[in-house]
């Protein structure tokens, strides 16, 4: 029988209102138990993470985003926002200047600078790192209820648990390649078991090699070992093409003999949304069956 992926929603932002529904005024609580209240629909917003900005983008508020940072690149429209700093640390006094009604941060913000921004008088909610589809969408789902896009957002995750579906339905019945998938170089960087990476790889129908480490840190000497099927590396500029060329100098590898190391995107890898996950699973499992190349219908929603 064939198992469900489901949604299990994970209460990692909670939102209410006075009324029981999601009308505003709404309160937001995050992880620390720090409380946000929205009296009406934001207006102005800040985004320091990629995956927050390309989500406002989806939902089509992009109109109210008034900045991000330099490492939000999609969709290109993003480039053209002010920028703010980078993920990590941010410019408060130009943050202040814009004068946002909401800025939404990631658990990677630092936190001294959260914490300056919600003295001066500035609404901050943060928006937690997420290990799996299922976080990915819930993420997706409050960020929907936080502008008023409930219905844009529901749809959205619908349509994009149902494509997974196909995929899964596609692949089944497949053998599974084992897989190395490379995040990091200098040192060797990997994706463990307890995360959305290793998710997409399972889910597209392979086998992470390294999913039973604890720690992302690898060898080479390691994956010679362990012969993989087929190589990923997550772009790092020229460095993911240097990486490549290195692998290949190993001729007995399977990834090798195969001509089967790819370049992987790491905008959509390494922030997903609901649609980049699908689409990233997608690109996965053509690389991993090819004879299913084609035979996988649409059912996303269009980038805007």
């Amino acid at each position: 029988m064939r198992k469900s992926i489901g949604l299990v929603l994970i209460p990692i932002l909670v939102i209410s209102s006075p009324s029981g529904g999601f009308c505003f005024p709404i309160k937001a609580t995050d992880d620390l138990r720090r409380e946000t209240e929205l009296l009406n629909p934001p207006q102005r917003i800040i985004s320091l993470g990629p995956a927050i900005t390309e989500e406002l983008y989806l939902l089509g508020v992009e109109d109210r985003l008034v900045a991000n940072t330099k490492y939000c690149q999609s969709p290109p429209e993003a480039k053209k926002k002010q920028k703010i700093g980078t993920v990590i640390k941010v410019d408060v006094e130009k943050i202040v200047s814009l004068k946002p009604d909401l800025v939404l941060a990631t658990s990677l913000t630092d936190s001294k600078q959260v914490e300056k921004l919600r003295s001066l008088g500035i609404k901050v909610t943060e928006l937690s790192q997420t290990q799996n589809f299922s976080q990915i969408c819930q993420i997706f789902l409050q960020l929907g209820e936080l502008v008023s896009e409930q219905e844009k957002a529901r749809d959205i995750v619908r349509r994009a648990t149902e494509q997974i579906e196909r995929v899964r339905t596609v692949i089944e019945r497949l053998p599974k390649p084992n897989v190395f998938m490379q995040v990091g170089a200098n040192p060797l960087f990997t994706v463990i078991e307890n995360s959305f990476i290793n998710e997409l790889i399972e889910l597209a129908g392979g086998i992470n090699i390294a999913r039973g480490t604890t720690s992302g840190l690898y060898s080479r000497e390691k994956v010679i070992r362990q012969n993989p099927d087929i190589i990923l590396i997550v772009t790092m500029g020229v460095v993911g093409e240097q990486e490549k060329e290195m692998w290949q100098r190993f001729k007995t590898m399977n990834a090798v003999k195969n001509n089967n190391i790819h370049i992987v995107d790491s905008d959509k890898v390494c922030s997903p949304t609901p649609l980049s996950f699908v689409e990233t699973l997608e690109e996965f499992a053509d690389i991993f069956h090819p004879e299913i190349t084609g035979k996988i219908a649409p059912n996303t929603p269009p980038r805007e």
